[in-house]
């Protein structure tokens, strides 16, 4: 029988805090909910979700459909018994468009983990109260989503085994296993075959450091890692502000075959509804199992901004959505304090895309639809932030290349540039990973006058189906390009996704 664990055994015990740390800011304003009341999940009040819908209320998640697969904590003679749902009848789901793919009453049973996950997704509700903290508006990052719940083991053999069709433009795991096996390849064969947006958690480390989880570290997903909460005598500040992931709390990379995981990272630690009662809150605790719906919920806002956008309905075209996303929600992630590609020396600074522990840093879901809303720019002259969906020819002259001028250019602003695409696997059991796999290669070029072009940055990974550029501008160059190169030799035409742009870091603050 497959043995696979939740990323977190929720307890429902209040956290315990003592003292004040640094805390790392990121990228939204405090904002109020209803009667001034405070919003919760905090941790989308951090990363901007909040921010973002408030700047654009018609952002709620409506029309998008989201596939949460949850795992039944009990099993009889291999059989799940059903206690891995959602308790709907909790206040913040009074307004929640929440179905099972496969409920069975007469032997139900409610889930902590899922009902968490639930409302960190689609929660809603206007009168909520924990004793902490008060009382609070509930909001989650998509309240108008369509959220279809399935049982893991059932998930696994109807829709990757057997191959029926799934229609849901979001695909969300907050569990996993740490060995990859024919059903972690058949998720990623799904996503290289639909483009479908996968996102899951990649495990929760510990003192022993734990390897990364599957299907979070599959090459075509999503991983997320989590970062820890700030402690602090005062609860309330612990739900809205966070420093940053460690490997004890958060599974860190390599992966086995030397890929760089998680992609990003984001808080976990929430206020929630308990799977018990009809009202009543807990705090969930820094487990990637609830920084995987926080992501899953905000780039459902920016499915929803692709999808009803005419100029921006080519970010999900292709079978290819999943890339553009992703490239997008890497690209315009804040880096921590620490933040480096591979090891902290300068050797693998070009052969590993990605920090083995930030991935390409938090998430910041204000800034991803600020990138998504760029708009696509195809390879030539375009501008200083956009994406491309598009692909390239597998052999050595094939290349596309993306100029763009920087108005003023500042020593402080930073060219950050992710390019995406998926490996692929055969599409029936065991679903074999492809052999001769396309290997992309991104570089940055600077124009230095006279019609010379020097080559100031690149990421080349051997391993890896993703290449990241994070690069400090020489205010004495304006003119950039982008190349994507193919360094392949076979017949297959490559679909990838390349998202840019000219940032300025915010600084990192401190509580006084």
């Amino acid at each position: 029988m497959l043995k696979i664990g939740l990323l977190k055994s929720f307890s429902g015990k209040s956290l315990t805090v003592i003292v004040i740390l640094t805390v790392i800011a990121c990228c939204a304003s405090i904002v109020i909910g209803r009667d001034g009341l405070p919003l919760q999940p905090g941790a989308l009040d951090y990363i901007g979700t909040f921010s973002l819908q408030n700047n654009d209320p018609n952002l709620t998640g409506s029309g998008v459909r989201i596939a949460a697969v949850c795992r039944s904590i009990t099993y009889d003679d291999g059989l799940p018994q059903e206690d891995y749902q959602i308790n709907t009848a909790h206040d913040c789901f009074s307004t929640s468009n929440i179905t099972f793919a496969d409920r069975i009453d007469t032997i139900a049973g409610v889930s902590d983990h899922a009902t968490a996950i639930g409302a960190i997704l689609t929660g809603a509700d206007p009168n909520g109260f924990y004793s902490e903290i008060g009382r609070f508006q509930y909001k989650g990052a998509a309240p108008a989503a369509n959220v279809n719940v399935y049982e893991f083991w059932r998930f696994i053999v109807n829709y990757i085994y057997a191959g029926q069709q799934l229609d849901s433009d979001i695909l969300t795991f907050s569990l996993g296993l740490a060995f990859e096996d024919w059903w972690t390849r058949g998720i990623d064969n799904l996503i290289e075959e639909t483009g479908l947006i996968t996102v899951a958690g990649v495990g929760n480390g510990s003192d022993a450091f734990d390897p990364l989880l599957y299907p979070g570290s599959n090459a075509n997903v999503i991983g997320v890692g989590v970062v820890d909460s700030s402690l602090s005598a005062d609860i309330a500040w612990g739900l809205k502000n966070f420093t940053l992931p460690v490997p004890t709390h958060s599974s860190a990379g390599p992966t086995s075959d030397a890929r760089c995981k998680p992609d990003i990272v984001a808080p976990g630690n929430c206020l929630v509804p308990t799977a018990d009662s009809l009202s009543e809150y807990d705090i969930s605790g820094d487990y990637t199992s609830f920084a995987a719906p926080v992501v899953s919920g905000s780039a459902a806002l920016l499915v929803q901004k692709a999808n009803t956008t005419p100029r921006l309905q080519g970010a999900l075209a292709n079978n290819n959505g999943n890339c553009v996303i992703k490239s997008i929600l890497l690209t315009s992630a804040d880096k921590l304090p620490g933040w480096h590609k591979g090891e902290q020396t300068k050797d693998d600074d070009h052969a590993v895309p990605l920090d083995k522990v930030q991935g390409a840093g938090v998430i910041n879901a204000a800034a991803a639809a600020d990138l998504l809303d760029a708009g696509q720019s195809k390879p030539a002259d375009t501008t200083a932030a956009g994406w491309d969906n598009n692909s390239i020819e597998n052999n050595e002259l094939a290349e596309r290349a993306y100029a763009f001028k920087i108005d003023r250019p500042d020593a402080e602003q930073f060219i950050t540039a992710t390019l995406a695409w998926n490996f692929a696997y055969q599409n029936e059991y065991p679903f074999a990973k492809e052999s001769g796999q396309s290997d992309l290669r991104l570089e940055l070029w600077a124009d230095e006058g006279d019609d010379k072009w020097l080559m100031i940055d690149h990421s080349d990974s051997k391993t890896d189906n993703a290449e990241h550029i994070y690069y400090a501008i020489d205010p004495n160059h304006a003119d950039y390009e982008l190349v994507v190169i193919s360094n392949s030799q076979n017949e297959k035409l490559q679909k990838y996704a390349l998202a840019w742009n000219v940032t300025t870091p915010k600084p990192n603050s401190k509580i006084e």
